[in-house]
């Protein structure tokens, strides 16, 4: 029962650990996929005084559903002093009809499709749109509606402002934007997130498991070194073999307290420590279960030298001592088993004396014969 038992854990606990690493093979599959972006190469140029000014750089990131393609054209801001084009009224300075724009929008207000909506509407060509303020220059790519050939770019918060506040001032300012690199975001919050709560996870199991192997393999431990006390403890009671004539057997003669049955020849009786003597078979799995005399009780563990909670544990002890002590470790079966081998009818009563496992299995069981006075 006990390597069922095992066996069953085992099996639980390797589907267990399966189904958890399954999940995360899953899930990094699915976050890599949905973490390639691309970065975008932006050449901005602009008049200052008579000198034109211009700035290269890998500053914008594409959006996730964006047209991947080269785009040039003027940046125009929306009019008025909101910038993030999420009125369907919002409109753009007007510019001439063959000349290409794209929309420099704030984020906020509104989805990302939303604003990508309203400046196709109005003719642009793409749409670039710079972060929140207090974000600096981080950028991310954005989640939205697929819009044909419509270039989605975001930028950092400063680039944005900067270039806003030039273009509020009245400088003509264009852009050139290239698709760049395309990069794997291997960590980003949500995942870091799962991430974390997943290894707290495994860890918290893993600890738990360890633990509870330590513990079962102190339990063993001390029920192997429990079993080893015990068989030295039961080898120094003393065991009888009733005969014809004995006392015990007599019509006057006691019963066993333990099954209430009466003795007979050839039982084998165990005489304790207080000198009560039971049937061998009632009273080894009742020293196991309760630790005590029947009839006294006098604690026949403690003195043989035994410190158990035998209350706490006495089916552990009996399952752990049924291979180990003879005879049977139920009271119930004592009926059918504490009938020894028929001997011839003898007037000796003999006395059978155990000797500890430690001593040498050669030598010899000490036999003492008595004759009963007549």
């Amino acid at each position: 029962m006990n390597l069922l038992k095992m066996g069953t854990s085992r099996n639980n606990a390797s589907s267990f650990w399966l189904m958890i690493f399954s999940f995360l093979w899953l899930l990094t599959q699915n976050c890599c996929k949905a973490s390639a972006v691309w970065t975008a190469y932006m050449n901005i140029s602009f008049h200052v005084g008579n000198r034109m000014l211009s700035e290269l750089g890998e500053t914008g990131v594409f959006g996730r559903s964006s047209t991947l393609k080269r785009v040039a054209g003027v940046l125009v801001p929306p009019e008025g002093k909101t910038q993030n084009a999420c009125n369907p009224s919002t409109s753009f300075s007007q510019l001439k009809d063959s000349e290409t724009w794209l929309a420099l929008i704030e984020r906020g207000g509104c989805t990302f499709t939303q604003k990508i909506k309203v400046a196709a509407q109005k003719g642009a060509s793409g749409v670039i749109i710079y972060n929140f303020p207090g974000t600096g220059n981080q950028v991310f790519p954005m989640s939205h509606q697929a819009f044909e050939d419509i270039v989605v770019v975001m930028i950092g918060n400063l680039k944005g402002t900067e270039i806003l506040h030039l273009i509020q001032k009245g400088v003509h300012i264009t852009v050139v934007v290239d698709v760049g690199r395309k990069r794997i975001i291997w960590m980003n919050h949500y995942f870091v997130s799962l991430v974390i709560v997943t290894t707290v996870t495994l860890a918290y199991f893993i600890f738990y498991h360890i633990r509870r192997l330590w513990v079962a393999r102190i339990q063993d431990r001390r029920w192997q070194q429990l079993t080893t006390d015990l068989k030295k403890a039961f080898g120094q009671l003393q065991l009888r073999v009733l005969k014809e004539g004995d006392e015990e057997i007599s019509p006057n003669g006691d019963s066993c307290v333990v099954c209430f049955e009466p003795y007979k020849p050839n039982d084998t009786v165990r005489v304790l420590t207080c000198k009560h003597f039971f049937h061998k078979n009632c009273i080894d799995p009742w020293i196991l279960a309760h630790g005590t005399c029947p009839m006294c009780k006098c604690d026949i563990l403690k003195a043989l030298g035994i410190q158990v909670d035998v209350e706490n544990g006495a089916e552990s002890l009996q399952v752990l001592m049924s291979s180990e002590l003879s005879g049977t470790l139920s009271p119930n079966e004592e009926g059918t088993n504490n009938e020894l081998p028929s001997a011839s009818r003898s007037d000796k009563v003999t006395l059978v004396e155990e000797h500890p496992s430690s001593q040498n299995d050669s030598q010899p069981n000490s036999v003492a014969e008595f004759h009963p006075s007549p």
